[in-house]
């Protein structure tokens, strides 16, 4: 069995980035990598072919997690796996998603998943800066998450 989670932002630069490190680095330390694929991708194409923001990579460097994807765009194919977990950084992305896919079983915002914290949306660091507050926030909805994926998939 492959679980796919895949984490959607508006430039695929910043937020989502740092989900897919953030989570991958969970996945790898609960021994599940065989078992969970971990992506990212925006649904604008502006940043397509670049590498994660130099503040993302600053946080998750500092937090010893080692990220080296580059941004790329939402594809329909993406969004036709069923069983795939789409999670938005925010509910604008996820209304991006849903306006132009459709509604997915398995779309839902990150801090859904969140037990810390009162927000539902990831703010953009791209414009606030606040790297560190995103990754905080990042952190939260990501183990959140991982036990839901784990307690539906019985693992």
């Amino acid at each position: 069995m492959s679980i796919n989670v895949l984490f959607v932002c508006l430039g695929n630069i910043c937020r989502s980035p740092m989900a897919e490190a953030v989570f991958q680095q969970m996945v790898n330390d609960a021994g599940l990598a065989n078992q969970i694929t971990v992506d990212s991708a925006g649904t604008g194409s502006w940043h397509v072919g670049e590498r994660a923001h130099s503040g993302t990579r600053r946080v998750l460097a500092q937090h010893g997690i080692q990220y080296n994807g580059r941004a790329r765009q939402v594809t329909a194919a993406d969004m036709a796996d069923p069983d795939t977990w789409i999670i938005a950084m925010d509910g604008d992305n996820l209304r991006d998603l849903e306006g132009r896919y459709g509604r997915h079983p398995h779309t839902a915002r990150l801090l859904d998943y969140a037990a810390n914290t009162q927000e539902r949306s990831v703010p953009d660091p791209y414009y606030t800066g606040n790297f560190e507050y995103v990754y905080q926030l990042v952190s939260d909805g990501c183990h959140g998450l991982l036990a839901a994926i784990l307690e539906e998939n019985n693992l």
